[in-house]
């Protein structure tokens, strides 16, 4: 895993956060994105899981 990114986002009284992890492919060896958008809370998870 290599970099890591997280932007704040605020939608009427929800405030939200949006992850972005580069994930390398185990067959290709290629790196992807993966994005999400969940709680600040769930963030640390987020990252922490492969």
């Amino acid at each position: 895993m290599a970099k890591k990114s997280v932007a704040s986002l605020q939608t009427g009284s929800k405030r939200l956060s949006k992850a972005i992890k580069m994930v390398k492919s185990p067959k290709s060896g290629a790196y992807t994105f993966v994005e999400a958008i969940m709680d600040p809370e769930q963030v640390k998870d987020f990252f922490a899981k492969k």
